[in-house]
């Protein structure tokens, strides 16, 4: 983690990170307990939830982020989760909806379950999870809320057209939250990351073709990595972006 910039408005603060047991999620966890903020994250993959709760607490002076198993997709064990952690922790000042699923499709092949189920999957909890912070953040006079999004179907990528169709989604999602959530001082932004060279990317999808692609896409040549991530979902939960709202913010090199 080489990330230096510290917020002071984010210590003590309550976070909520969705999938933040692997990949760009343990990086945000990471990065959140780095600024002194209470964190709670959900997740399925416990092994992993353990690993990386022993690797923060092996630093120096940060506390602990606090694990709940939870799958998203189950909406009423979702909410459940979410009034524990209001219990155990109090109240959350910042929500990131971070949890995700990229597995390729073909479209000749999606069926009707399959596409309810990637929608679940990539855009269903994003916004049960906003409804269940919202009365939180409204006692609390403001909050933030990060979507995360994806530059994919700006890319006009294909091969996962569930996918990319709820990622452009959680754009208009995040619209209508701003919207709606606006008076009562709570931001809601989307986060839409590029090609970030997460653990399962590097060793799944990132050969010297696809080494060659991003190089020649990206206007800034270095990889994507996810603490890159990180830093602009730390600035988004932060006062500094007090006035940022409605708006997507894209990490990508200069891909889109």
């Amino acid at each position: 983690m080489n990330l230096t910039n510290q917020y002071p408005s984010l210590k003590g603060k309550v976070v909520l990170i969705s999938g933040g047991a692997s990949g760009i999620g343990a990086n945000l966890v990471d990065a959140f307990c780095r600024q002194g903020a209470t964190v709670a994250f959900m997740d399925i993959l416990d092994d992993a939830a353990e690993w990386l709760v022993g690797h923060i607490g092996a630093l120096n002076g940060v506390d602990l982020p606090h694990y709940y198993k939870c799958d998203m997709v189950d909406i009423p064990a979702l909410q459940r989760t979410i009034a524990q952690i209001q219990q155990d922790l109090g109240p959350i000042n910042v929500l990131v909806n971070n949890a995700a699923n990229d597995e390729r499709h073909d479209f000749r092949d999606v069926t009707v379950d399959y596409w309810d189920e990637r929608m679940a999957v990539n855009l269903r909890h994003h916004f049960f999870a906003s409804q269940a912070v919202y009365a939180d953040m409204q006692k609390l006079g403001g909050g933030s809320i990060i979507n995360l999004g994806s530059m994919s179907w700006y890319a006009t990528q294909g091969g996962m057209p569930a996918y990319t169709s709820a990622k452009a989604a959680i754009e208009g999602l995040t619209r209508g939250l701003a919207r709606d959530m606006g008076p009562d001082n709570i931001r809601v932004n989307t986060l839409v990351p590029g090609w970030v060279m997460t653990k399962r990317q590097l060793q799944t999808c990132v050969d010297d073709a696809a080494r060659r692609t991003i190089r020649e896409a990206q206007c800034l040549k270095s990889m994507v990595m996810p603490e890159d991530i990180a830093a602009m979902a730390l600035f988004l939960a932060s006062d500094d972006s007090k006035m940022c709202t409605s708006q997507h913010f894209i990490v990508d090199g200069g891909w889109v």
